[in-house]
């Protein structure tokens, strides 16, 4: 292990290249607003890590928000830890560095998931041809296993998880969009990224035009249909147009919870009953409050 203590040096803006296929944007919102203010008062208080290139630039690898902020509030150059890594290596240390991060879109998620994935994979090896021509879709299964299993321990989520995320790269930029806003939720999204890209644009052109997304139930049977060869334009706003049926609520409340609620000789019965009665006056008193 070296005991090399590694310099913050400072480094002008116009040096700085951005990371190849960067998966999370930089947005101009209210947090950079107040990033930017912060520098303008105090500067800039977390070094970047950059990685050097050829002819003397430096690659961001963790910093990216931090150096258009800097470049917002006027300021030519700031500070870096210049770092040797390689591809692989940046790859994994630029999604980690980022991934902690609150505010992240659950395309930005899939998109650096894919690519830590890869750059994880590269590392363990390739199969040989031989491997290849005698059954590599088993050992590449199991490859393909480990490595979500490291980003699944890392980021404390399940691999099937994992693999939802991952799932949203096959999905076309409007169907993205629509689950980044919360228009697709996750689970209808996976089942719509097996369709094919031209199966997707009549989903999308579908829901322009019925002002509808589609349910879970809906994207299972497209996902159906387009394994079977038999999903177009027509079946899709057949499907999108059927009436949906609302979901099934079933909420339990535990007893013992609502015991200490309740009197002692209180039956369930009548503990339902109680609730429903409360449930309608503050309906009652909430409509109250909307008329003054």
């Amino acid at each position: 292990m070296s005991d090399q203590i590694e310099a913050v040096v400072s480094v002008p803006l116009d040096r700085l290249r951005p990371f190849p296929n960067h998966p999370f944007k930089v947005r101009d919102d209210d947090a950079m607003k107040e990033t930017v203010e912060s520098m303008k008062q105090f500067g800039i208080l977390v070094p970047a890590i950059v990685r050097p290139l050829d002819g003397g630039d430096y690659e961001i690898v963790a910093g990216h928000r931090r150096a258009h902020a800097a470049e917002l509030a006027g300021i030519s150059e700031m500070p870096a830890i210049v770092r040797a890594m390689d591809d692989d290596s940046a790859v994994i240390f630029m999604v980690d560095s980022n991934l902690q991060r609150e505010d992240i879109l659950p395309s930005e998620r899939a998109a650096a998931y894919k690519m830590k994935l890869e750059a994880i994979k590269r590392r363990a090896g390739r199969p040989s041809r031989d491997a290849v021509e005698n059954g590599v879709q088993v050992e590449h299964h199991f490859s393909k296993k480990k490595s979500i299993e490291i980003i699944a321990d890392n980021m404390g989520e399940s691999s099937a998880q994992v693999r939802r995320y991952i799932r949203l790269t096959e999905l076309q930029p409007e169907l993205q969009e629509m689950v980044d806003k919360g228009k697709i939720g996750l689970t209808p999204a996976v089942e719509l990224s097996y369709l094919k890209p031209e199966e997707q644009a009549a989903v999308v052109e579908t829901i322009d035009s019925e002002q509808a997304v589609p349910s879970l139930s809906q994207a299972q049977r497209m996902k159906k249909l387009s394994q079977e060869g038999k999903l177009d334009g027509d079946t899709v706003l057949s499907i999108m147009s059927e009436q949906k049926k609302p979901e099934a609520w079933n909420i339990s409340l535990p007893i013992e919870k609502l015991q200490k609620y309740f009197p002692q000789s209180y039956t369930p019965q009548r503990m339902e009953e109680t609730i429903f009665k409360l449930l309608e006056g503050w309906v009652k008193r909430r409509q109250q409050n909307r008329e003054r």
